[in-house]
């Protein structure tokens, strides 16, 4: 990972407990109240996503896939989440309270439509970073340099997982030919290659300065949306709007089909993904659809205090889909747990 502002100003700690890092979903819609589903904000500590979906569903007296929910939150954290479940009668099995030891029903309304993945607003990260070791005034220096320019759009390591098991067994079977059951295993180790493709791309962008402003023959995203469209004639309006943050230059996620940019942009990308030929004809040959991610993330809200002097307190909101994580990584080196 290339930094944008220069190198880490020192390390910290992440994680001591679960409650060193705090996660609340925020919906992009209002609960009917009303509906055949079950919809639960739920707080857990100490479990997976999936874990909860189970109990969810055993606590209904339902099948697991009568639960879902619009994105995976980690276990080694205090996470609020929301979830739903078919149930078209009344549950009191599923009414405010806890279910088990870490995991609390917050709140429960109904919906007339099930949760689907990634239907999210964003996610409000609440961090505690402990043994800070960094002046504290180029801390904040560059916090309002993050809060102004925002940060790259990095897939986080946890995207990889451990080590980077994810990237290898997705080469092992990918380019090897090893078996993989499951889909879901295959759609978690298809998504590591693209992203890993995508933070290739956006380090290169990094190293060249260009990574927050819009190039000739871009296709610019529109902020905290999927859209995005291009960039045919970069005038004064579109550099303004790229400097507010509503809009950004965008990524590859790699695939077949899709939009592609122009000119020096395809150019680079092209580079950059021929490294890994072998990997791309792979991906197309299982219909992978491309598609284009943001190469800049705006941390919003962004605010910061000391509780101690080598303890420093994170609050800040970030699109769907973007690493809590990769805000930090611009500034401290973190080590978990």
């Amino acid at each position: 990972m290339i930094r944008a502002f220069g190198g880490a100003l020192g390390s910290a700690r992440l994680r001591a407990c679960p409650e060193d890092f705090c996660v609340d979903e925020e919906l992009p819609f209002r609960p009917s109240g009303a509906g055949e589903h079950c919809l639960l904000r739920v707080r857990k500590r100490g479990w997976t996503t999936e874990a909860v979906a189970r109990l969810l569903a055993s606590r209904a007296g339902v099948r697991r896939g009568a639960v879902s929910f619009a994105g995976l939150k980690d276990r080694h954290a205090v996470t609020t989440q929301w979830f739903s479940v078919h149930v078209p009668q009344p549950c009191p099995a599923l009414s405010p309270g806890w279910l088990e030891d870490g995991v609390e029903v917050v709140e429960a309304t109904r919906n007339a439509r099930k949760l689907r993945r990634g239907a999210l607003q964003g996610n409000r990260f609440r961090l505690l970073l402990r043994e800070v070791a960094a002046p504290r005034r180029s801390v904040e220096r560059r916090l309002l340099g993050m809060a102004r320019r925002g940060v790259p759009n990095y897939f986080g390591p946890q995207r990889f997982g451990r080590d980077g098991r994810n990237l290898q067994q997705a080469r092992a079977w990918l380019l090897d030919g090893e078996p993989v059951r499951g889909r879901t295993v295959r759609g978690l180790l298809i998504s590591a290659v693209r992203s890993d493709l995508f933070n290739r791309v956006l380090a290169r962008r990094v190293a060249a300065g260009t990574w927050d402003h819009l190039l000739g023959g871009d296709r610019a995203a529109l902020d905290g949306t999927g859209s995005h469209f291009p960039v045919a004639t970069l005038d004064a309006a579109l550099r303004r709007r790229a400097a507010r943050g509503d809009i950004h230059p965008t990524g590859p996620l790699a695939g077949v089909g899709g939009d592609r940019p122009k000119g020096g942009v395809a150019a680079l990308e092209q580079e950059v993904l021929a490294e890994e030929a072998e990997l791309l004809e792979a991906l197309a040959e299982r219909g992978v659809r491309s598609d284009r991610r943001p190469l800049r993330l705006m941390p919003r809200q962004l605010a910061w205090h000391w509780p101690a002097a080598d303890t420093l307190s994170l609050d800040f909101t970030l699109t769907a889909g973007a690493y809590a994580t990769t805000v930090v990584a611009e500034v401290l080196e973190v080590t978990e747990g």
